[in-house]
């Protein structure tokens, strides 16, 4: 490993260099960074990169399962929880039982186990590449939490069908009533024992003497800890990291201090901003390995099985929406539905579009054996890797590609916030400043006139009370006070130069209130 370690730290600043280019050109980083992994693999003399589906599995997935549990919206995930959990399950099995049954028919020695199997590894659709399309577009609240809700989940029930379709295959059996008691358990026992060890370290946070450095690494080994315990008792690791995550996300301001907060924030973050940032790059670097298996399979035929999967892939996803819709237009004579306004044509078209695949459906294709308990080649392995690989490309680079033309093309209502951003922030920033002012006029009544700077926050909390427009939000404003924050900044920093003898760790405790007020500055854009 020591001997490249030049071409993985090459390959780091790469992935910096695109991600920067890919904000300029506002194209998604995860195309951008496939199509250079793809470009780099025809590079001679490039050292070969095999994926190790443990790797993934391991060292990848439960971070970044955990930091999208951790940033997502409980509220939205119980409001939408019906069509987020049949597009997680039902629409995952559905999918997985139409690949099977098209590989049975259309692809030569496709028994439909291992159509099963390969429609377990490529159903789950990949949220970061969604993400970060809809980063750079506008879009209603309740498409981005149906999506995100979707990918927090699916991995579950992928998983799952996928290790069942893999066991038959090996075995050449398959017990129905054993398969449905070791799901009902994989199901309820992941979720259960994430949400236990989440509440462990809960009580850790808590009652530990702990500062903001070690809450953070408390932060780092939990979802490793939810992981491979749910695994160690044949439980979903990818539901009990999801459960325990969405629990700490929820009682964060019961244990973690505000410093705590911010901190964790800055570094998960960019912790995986780095891990998606890798293994995107990954899948196009993986290449020519996944062509070297395929052996004396026709490369032309292998294409076009992966060509005709994908055109199943992406139409029965869509078909799955509007039977979503369909449903909920049904269910709402029966019981209250989320949104009794039956949606557009478009939502459903573009929910579908937008289930592009990522590096988890090929670390589950490389994850199969090579050989039989009989010690008989797996069959199909290498064929089924190279259509997993397919799908990912075609799906990210056509789908990741037309998404923000469509989105554009076709905009989406927002039924749910029918007040602007700015609005409501002004409306927030009000009624926080009125809570101060109450407070200090019931509380503390005498110490106004007492201290001149408490006087003054009093003055700037009835500014903003009693202002009608918001003010933080104009651009000229906003220029000005960068401007001066940034004059106050060399001021900082060339006092620290001249003084030999003034303590450097004041004036970088100035500096950072300096980048506070700045990102506080920001956020209200």
């Amino acid at each position: 490993m020591l001997e490249n370690f030049t071409f993985y730290l090459s390959m780091v600043l790469l992935i910096t260099f695109l991600i920067i280019l890919s904000k300029k050109i506002q194209i998604a980083y995860p195309i951008l960074l496939v199509i250079a992994g793809l470009a780099v693999s025809f590079i001679p003399g490039i050292p070969s990169i095999k994926i190790e589906p443990e790797i993934i599995f391991v060292i990848f997935l439960p971070p970044l399962l955990y930091e999208a549990a951790w940033s997502s919206s409980w509220k939205e995930l119980w409001r939408w929880r019906r069509i987020i959990f049949s597009f997680a399950f039902v629409v995952v099995f559905f999918t997985a039982l139409s690949i099977a049954i098209f590989a049975n028919y259309f692809i030569p020695g496709f028994s439909l186990v291992l159509g099963f199997l390969l429609g377990g590894i490529i159903s789950p659709s990949d949220a970061v590449s969604a993400g970060a399309i809809l980063k750079t577009l506008k879009v209603p609240k309740r498409f981005t939490s149906i999506l995100e809700g979707e990918s927090l989940l699916n991995d579950a029930s992928s998983l799952i069908i996928f290790r069942f379709a893999l066991i038959a295959a090996a075995t050449g059996q398959f017990i129905w009533l054993d398969a449905a008691g070791s799901f009902i358990w994989m199901c309820i026992g992941g979720a259960s024992f994430g949400v236990a060890i989440g509440y462990v370290f809960l009580k850790m946070h808590k009652f530990l003497p702990t500062d903001a450095n070690t809450d953070l690494l408390l932060s780092l080994v939990a979802p490793f800890a939810m992981y491979l315990g749910a695994e160690e008792i044949h439980a979903s690791g990818v539901l009990a990291v999801v459960c325990g995550g969405l629990f700490l996300s929820y009682r964060n301001h019961d244990f973690l201090s505000s410093s705590s907060r911010l901190r964790a924030i800055t570094v998960w973050e960019s912790f995986c901003f780095l891990l998606n940032g890798i293994v995107f790059l990954l899948i196009g670097l993986d290449l020519p390995e996944i062509v070297s298996g395929l052996g004396d399979t026709n490369i032309f035929s292998a294409i076009g099985y992966g060509f005709a999967v994908t055109g199943v892939l992406v139409l029965v996803r869509i078909l799955s929406a509007y039977g979503a819709v369909l449903t909920t237009l049904v269910m709402r004579n029966f019981i209250t539905v989320a949104d009794p306004v039956a949606p557009d044509w478009k939502s459903p078209l573009l929910l579908g579009w937008a289930g592009m695949r990522g590096v988890l459906s090929l670390a589950a294709a490389l994850s199969i054996p090579l050989t039989l308990s009989d010690g008989s080649p797996f069959p199909q392995r290498n064929l089924i890797l190279f259509i997993t690989f397919t799908v990912i490309i075609l799906t990210l680079l056509v789908q990741g590609f037309t998404l923000p033309f469509l989105l554009k093309r076709f905009p989406l209502e927002d039924r749910d916030f029918t007040k602007t951003e700015r609005e409501t922030d002004h409306e927030l920033r009000s009624a926080l400043a009125k809570i101060a002012i109450d407070k200090l006029n019931t509380d503390f009544p005498e110490k106004i006139a007492k201290f001149p700077a408490l006087k003054e926050q009093m003055d700037i909390w009835e500014r903003r009370f009693n202002s009608s427009e918001i003010i933080i939000n104009y651009p000229e404003y906003l220029k000005i006070y960068s401007e001066i924050l940034a004059e106050q900044r060399n001021f900082l920093v060339s006092k620290n130069k001249e003084e030999l003898l003034l303590d450097e760790e004041i004036i970088k405790k100035h500096l950072r209130l300096l980048d506070l007020q700045e990102e506080k500055l920001k956020l209200s854009l």
